[in-house]
């Protein structure tokens, strides 16, 4: 698709946001439920809101012990926990948070794609259309779906609560938290469509099970709501949704 090779070349282009349209939507925090899957999410218009990624340099829970400690830490609007990290608390995968990367090419599915915000524009790409270059970046995977259809061959056994971004591949974005699903379920109910009124395009999997954790302020229309299980453990890095 022409969108997202446009969207993988601008990663390291210095052109001027664009203006903000005065018609666009306000984030809102949205709970439904798919199947027997319940999905917490919050939808937005990158036009006016941005995500920053977060990340703790001294390991998992250094600075903040959950999403909404993250997200108020720069009066953010809501956050949810992103990649995958080592049992030493390291990246596993390329991250990027304000310009400083760390991190190294994971070749495995959970490293199947990467998020990046760069100079207002943002997207998801493959790993191979990559650069591995924009001020904010993120790997992870598995891609849950791809092209407006639900990835094929996805694990179908282990049952584990989800987090996930998602993407219809114009200015409509949602970070999403779910109840307990595998990861072909999940794919298999949100494969072009979305439980935030707009199709998906690209949805990719982050960390879940007992890092899932998802935060939704106040001001968002819906909100606020937090969800993390007691059980969780801290995470590394944070996805946390701002204006812009």
């Amino acid at each position: 698709m022409k969108s997202l090779l446009f969207l993988a070349l601008i990663a390291c282009s210095h052109a001027a946001p664009r203006a903000i349209p005065v018609n666009v939507a306000a984030p809102q925090y949205h709970r439904t439920s798919v199947q027997d899957i319940t999905i917490h999410a919050v939808s937005f218009d990158a036009r006016s809101h941005r995500l920053r990624l977060l990340d703790q340099p001294n390991g998992p829970g250094t600075l903040w012990p959950d999403a909404q400690s993250a997200a108020k830490s720069i009066q953010g609007l809501a956050a949810i926990n992103a990649g995958f990290f080592t049992p030493e608390g390291k990246p596993l995968g390329v991250m990027i948070s304000d310009g400083k990367k760390l991190g190294g090419n994971n070749p495995s599915s959970l490293g199947a794609a990467v998020w990046f915000e760069a100079n207002g524009r943002t997207g998801i790409v493959r790993r191979e259309k990559s650069n591995f270059n924009a001020p904010q970046l993120l790997q992870a995977g598995p891609l849950l779906a791809e092209n407006s259809r639900a990835v094929a061959g996805l694990e179908n056994n282990k049952t584990s609560a989800r987090s996930f971004i998602a993407w219809d591949g114009g200015t409509m974005w949602m970070i999403a938290r779910t109840s307990p699903c595998t990861l072909a379920q999940l794919a298999q109910n949100i494969g072009g469509q979305s439980p935030c009124g707009f199709p998906i395009h690209v949805a990719l999997n982050l960390d879940g099970g007992t890092s899932a954790d998802l935060y939704v302020a106040k001001e968002i229309a819906g909100g606020p709501a937090a969800h993390r299980a007691i059980w969780n453990k801290p995470v590394r890095n944070f996805l946390v949704l701002q204006k812009r």
